[in-house]
């Protein structure tokens, strides 16, 4: 019989999701689980009772309730840089066919069905000129966000012989480590906005950047600039895109959310959600989910994260049983942990805690079991959230 319970939902890689093994019990139907990889569709983590965990398969968690999960104790897993190549081609490829009006000649060839060879060139040759676009190169490439993505977009822009400059008000080393260093930093928000003849938006969506790209922030973009979002929908107010078109203030916007006020208007150009559409990107977010999962499953680790810090810890091999407390982030919680352990006599092979400010995560690996009222008496204290014991490895 299967140890854990897996719920499935959107379509996930099947490559990935073999990764699971016969521990596991897959599926869309899988009755109270203990965790869920999802894509898009809204996760309400207060409908399923014994759940653990969740896995976005994806960057964006804005589909799922992240905030009652903290409060339940439930680990909320996104797969950042899974998707970021996907996502950075086709910023260039629309960018592409909007700047050399690639879908209006398309267009227009397409209507040419149904003559001859002869009138098609005549036509083509005294209608072309309509179609003439401009090149990226020698542009000034603006780059909002200098996560995984972002990054990729910004040398790629170096890649096109584009002036590239970024900005990010909390950049990772890790991140920054691999941008190129043809990319200039801007030192504020309005350096970047003010210079980009093309402004890509890479930041994620939250509480502080819905509405961010607002009527103020394009009033500082140049005149007749273009506006790329192939972040999050929400991201932009788009009441404040179409005054902007309509004004000439901005040349064009670009972006992978239709809504009905941008589906046919001559100035934008949307495409339906297609930024992480590829093979090897839903491959790669579903092996990245899958390993996630497994391994806060089976050893209650703690990777990539978007609410609990990040604690990782092999079990020793004199370890009998794994006990994680997750607690709130107030004082006293290991002392607690540690002495109310050590009064039954119960040697801890090791402890490890982590922060992040809201949750303290510990994983303490003791020599013995740990009895089921111990482990009562620990999770009614106020300060902590959840329990889990793991068995250790060959017990």
């Amino acid at each position: 019989m299967a140890e854990f319970r897996v719920k499935i939902i959107n379509k996930i890689d099947q490559e990935g999701l073999a990764l699971f093994g016969a521990r596991y019990q897959v599926g869309a139907e899988v009755p109270d689980p203990q965790a869920i990889i999802v894509r898009s569709s809204p996760v309400d983590t207060d409908a399923y009772p014994g759940l653990l965990a969740v896995a976005r398969a994806g960057a964006g968690v804005n589909n799922i309730t992240v905030d009652r999960a903290t409060e339940k104790g439930i680990c909320v897993f996104n797969t950042p840089g899974a998707n970021a190549n996907a996502v950075a081609e086709l910023v260039f490829t629309m960018l592409g066919v909007w700047i050399r009006n690639i879908h209006r000649g398309i267009e227009f060839c397409r209507n040419q069905a149904g003559r001859t060879d002869e009138e098609i060139s005549r036509t083509v040759e005294a209608q072309k000129a309509a179609f003439r676009g401009v090149e990226l190169a020698g542009k000034s490439l603006g780059v909002l966000g200098l996560g995984k993505i972002g990054v990729l977009v910004a040398n790629g822009g170096i890649q096109r012989h584009m002036r590239a400059v970024g900005f990010d008000p909390f950049p990772a080393l890790e991140n920054i480590h691999q941008l190129s260093p043809e990319v200039a930093l801007a030192r504020s928000l309005a350096e970047v906005v003010r210079e980009a003849d093309i402004l890509s938006i890479h930041v994620p969506l939250n509480s502080k950047t819905r509405g961010f790209v607002n009527r103020g922030l394009i009033e500082q973009m140049k005149h007749g600039a273009l506006l790329v979002n192939y972040a999050r929908g929400e991201i932009v107010d788009e009441t404040a895109v179409l005054a902007a078109l309509d004004s000439g203030q901005l040349g064009g916007y670009l972006a992978d959310f239709p809504t009905a006020v941008t589906v046919d208007h001559p100035q934008i150009l949307v495409s339906p959600h297609l930024g992480a559409s590829t093979e090897e990107s839903e491959e790669n977010s579903a092996r990245l989910a899958v390993k996630e999962l497994k391994a806060y499953l089976e050893y209650g680790t703690v990777i990539r994260s978007v609410n609990f810090p990040v604690v990782e810890s092999i079990p020793s091999g004199n370890c009998h049983s794994r006990f994680i407390m997750i607690n709130r982030d107030v004082p006293g919680m290991i002392g607690f942990a540690s002495q109310a352990i050590g009064a039954r006599g119960i040697n801890i092979v090791s402890y490890l805690n982590e922060s992040n400010g809201v949750i303290g995560y510990n994983i303490i690996d003791l020599e013995a079991p740990i009895p089921a009222d111990l482990v009562a008496a620990i999770e009614a204290h106020p300060g902590v959230i959840r329990t889990r014991v793991i068995p250790c490895a060959g017990v």
